[in-house]
């Protein structure tokens, strides 16, 4: 079974910025009631979060379901990943092709991850980092790259909501309304 998570990460957050971003957010959601200002033990991983408000049902496509847990708020360089499992392939952000690190069964393909690996111990330790692409041969900023299934972000601020129904497009729209309308991405995962 497991506990399920949705990480709705700002991807233009800066180091200087996230702090500020988030109190803001977290503001915007209490005020729409979505989640509580009462932090209590309702995250998985951190010894407080915000739990539900009385109009969570606000954010998610179909309420059929009542939320379990609550949110958590990241802030700092961090690599934000789907859990269990991995992205299966990662799309150039300058000529739109794959690279592929898992055939469709499943079957790791030998050293296809070997510069994505490098890239993502790096930025971690420095907050910048490129991956050249095998097709075009031109490396990008790894935060412009993207994943199967969202599997994979990385960014200075994440907002994590544990054991929720789906977000509706129109919450995640708002959302990064309330973040100065910078891009956001949700990210989905299992544990």
């Amino acid at each position: 079974m497991g506990d399920h998570f949705q990480t709705i990460v700002d991807l233009d957050a800066t180091p200087a910025e996230a702090s500020a971003l988030a109190v803001r957010a977290l503001d915007w959601l209490v005020r729409k009631g979505i989640v509580l200002a009462k932090r209590t033990d309702c995250v998985l991983g951190a010894p407080a979060g915000n739990p539900p408000g009385e109009y969570w049902a606000r954010a998610v496509n179909k309420p059929d379901w009542v939320p379990t847990d609550g949110l958590k708020i990241e802030t700092g360089r961090t690599v934000f990943h789907g859990g269990q499992g991995d992205a299966q392939y990662a799309t150039c952000p300058r000529c739109a092709s794959r690279t592929y690190f898992y055939t469709e069964t499943w079957d790791s393909i030998e050293g296809a991850s070997d510069a994505f690996d490098d890239a993502f111990n790096t930025w971690h330790k420095t907050g910048e980092a490129t991956a050249t692409c095998q097709h075009c041969g031109l490396a990008s900023d790894l935060r412009t790259w993207t994943w199967a299934d969202d599997y994979f972000a990385f960014a200075y601020l994440g907002f994590e909501f544990w054991n929720w129904p789906e977000f509706a497009p129109q919450f995640l729209a708002d959302f990064a309304q309330a973040l100065d309308g910078h891009r956001v991405v949700r990210v989905w995962g299992k544990l």
